[in-house]
């Protein structure tokens, strides 16, 4: 399949396969509850740390099942790996996967260094502060069925 086919498939896409990365079961829950009421996410899959995303993402099933999730919601600080850590392991596999996925990264914190240092991240789409209403949801799910009808 081409890139322009992939892109294609994309636009038509109605819902989004999600990823949300965070060892906060409070904001997974509520993130998923908020995803759900969108309508727009067809799959989410939720891992509490970055390493148990990594071995996700770069099983071969994963990848050639095409299971890769369309959008990944990344928190920063988490045990195990953390957001920074995931990234850089992320940036090995991002060549491997059959589509470009759009990385957001979600944290409460508002440290100016945090902010910066994922603004220099190209794997990085935005930075996002916790917590998120449901309409800040549909606007990033929707912004991908626009980005990838262009």
């Amino acid at each position: 399949m081409t890139m322009i086919d992939e892109m294609a498939a994309l636009a038509a896409k109605d819902n989004f396969d999600v990823c949300l990365i965070d060892d906060d079961h409070i904001y997974q829950f509520t993130a998923r509850k908020m995803l759900e009421s969108t309508g727009l996410a067809r799959q989410i899959y939720s891992f509490y740390d970055g390493e148990a995303a990594i071995r996700y993402l770069s099983n071969e099933d994963t990848i050639s099942q095409n299971k890769v999730p369309d959008v990944i919601f990344l928190d920063i600080n988490m045990p195990i790996m953390d957001g920074w850590q995931f990234l850089e392991e992320y940036r090995t596999l991002a060549g491997k996967m059959p589509r470009q996925v759009t990385v957001y990264m979600v944290s409460s914190s508002v440290d100016i260094f945090d902010i910066q240092r994922a603004q220099q991240m190209a794997e990085v789409t935005d930075y996002l502060v916790k917590p998120m209403p449901r309409e800040k949801y549909r606007q990033l799910i929707d912004g991908l069925k626009r980005l990838s009808a262009n």
